[in-house]
């Protein structure tokens, strides 16, 4: 069994990426968050792709915009949030905390991160250690609190970080630049988050991707998931909404 992810960087104002989870024996992929239709249609059929399910992490329309269209000429499974069904009327497989569905004999689990949006999830998958994780967690950073409570958004990073420490971290927008300057501004003694600033800058002059990122990075060098209390994770939340 193998699989591949392939990077669609939308290219647009929010700088989204949408991910496409390929088993490489059939050519089936998954689209995760599908920002816009045609991206993803233009790129399977320019490498021979059959689009054969799609996950939603939450309803916010950078995320779910390419559905609609996507699902016109095709009659495959929507994965998402049973939470936000009023909010995505095309979610025909509703996810609840803990729930289990597969993909080609993987094992997709699936945890509530309320906080950016009351009823957001992601999905984990222990057997080729990657997370698909919205905007609950991003490089660096993560999610503003828009509907949920700072403490939903600090428990549901704590699910995050319980993740094995291997696990690559796929989120959906490229901010671990301006992330990166945060996370230098509030810890400037911290080595690992200056060595990751040189890097991430780097490869943002080059016009690269910065991700996947891993766990174990992530405690290393994102203030957020370091915060050792949900009064301190709100300080620091409240400080880079205004940075």
């Amino acid at each position: 069994m193998t699989f591949k992810i392939h990077t669609l960087d939308v290219k647009n104002n929010l700088q989204n990426y949408i991910w496409l989870l390929e088993h490489t024996e059939s050519h089936d992929v998954v689209a995760v968050d599908p920002t816009e239709a045609g991206l993803v249609e233009a790129y399977c059929q320019e490498h021979g792709l059959n689009l054969a399910q799609i996950w939603l992490t939450h309803w916010h329309k950078d995320h779910v915009g390419g559905v609609p269209e996507l699902i016109q000429s095709r009659n495959i499974p929507v994965y998402g949030p049973r939470n936000e069904l009023s909010r995505i009327p095309w979610i025909n497989i509703p996810l609840d905390n803990d729930s289990h569905f597969e993909f080609h004999g993987l094992d997709i689990e699936v945890t509530e991160t309320a906080g950016h949006t009351l009823g957001h999830i992601v999905y984990f998958i222990d057997g080729i250690k990657t997370l698909f994780c919205g905007d609950v967690l991003f490089a660096m950073g993560c999610g503003r609190v828009f509907e949920g409570t700072f403490q939903q958004m600090y428990h549901s990073l704590s699910r995050i970080a319980a993740f094995p420490a291997d696990t690559k971290v796929y989120c959906t927008h490229e901010y671990t630049l301006s992330n990166a300057k945060f996370a230098r501004h509030v810890e400037p003694d911290n080595l690992a988050i200056q060595q990751r600033f040189d890097e991430v800058e780097s490869l943002r002059m080059l016009g690269q991707c910065t991700l996947p990122s891993t766990i174990a990075l992530e405690l290393e060098t994102n203030p957020f998931l370091r915060a050792e209390s949900v009064e301190e994770f709100q300080r620091l939340r409240e400080l880079k909404d205004n940075f």
